[in-house]
């Protein structure tokens, strides 16, 4: 689910993990895009689909600058990635940014070790982490419900390892499914110190094909 967000979409869809509204496939061409933009409503944002850091992606706020936003994503993608195919998904103006660490081995265990909120940002860089999320501050049933579609996430590719599934969260607290990180994030002495695991020794221990010696009720 790395790389591409377009496939990593499809997939997430097919596994009943929430995704935010947008294009089903590749925006084929500008008509198509324009198609999509009307029937999910302004402001949309145009996503590289190979995109990363906030690079290739465009917001629009009216049918009259998407052609030329098309043009600049498209610009910007192959300039960076060398890979100018597209995505267009609703954008949420008003939204959480928050991600959910797994963990899996390769004996069919796949723990989440709970999320960590990185909505503050300067140039869809993260610049402050805080777990747990004061977005499920009042809302447990959200929260397991995140939780759930992390694991889905990541059991729909078969993961083993350490890795962090991102989601959008709208105002009433639905999670939409962003893309997933298959590494050991920068951020995760984060959830360490949230929960007490080393997760860099317990991802080498499932790298040697060790089982994980814990189940997700130990999680705490």
């Amino acid at each position: 689910m790395r790389g591409d967000k377009n496939r990593a979409r499809a997939l997430a869809r097919q596994n009943d993990v929430p995704v935010v509204p947008g294009s089903a496939g590749l925006v084929e061409s500008d008509e198509e895009a324009v198609k999509i933009a009307q029937q999910i409503g302004f402001p949309v944002l145009v996503k590289a689909t190979a995109g990363g850091g906030g690079k290739g992606m465009v917001v629009v706020d009216s049918p009259k600058g998407l052609v030329a936003a098309l043009a600049e994503a498209r610009r910007l993608a192959a300039s960076a990635f060398g890979d100018d195919r597209l995505v267009l998904e609703k954008y949420l103006s008003v939204a959480r940014h928050v991600e959910v660490r797994i963990l899996a081995d390769a004996h069919g265990t796949c723990l989440h070790l709970f999320e960590r909120e990185c909505s503050i940002q300067r140039r869809h860089q993260k610049v402050l982490e805080e777990a747990p999320s004061p977005a499920y501050a009042d809302r447990p049933e959200d929260r397991e419900a995140l939780y759930a579609h992390a694991v889905q996430a990541a059991q729909a590719v078969d993961y083993v390892g350490a890795g962090t599934v991102e989601f959008i969260v709208d105002e009433a607290g639905q999670a939409h499914f962003l893309e997933m990180n298959t590494r050991l994030q920068v951020e995760h002495p984060v959830t360490e110190q949230v929960t007490g695991l080393d997760i860099v020794a317990l991802q080498l221990a499932v790298a040697e094909g060790q089982p994980l010696p814990l189940e997700q009720q130990d999680v705490r």
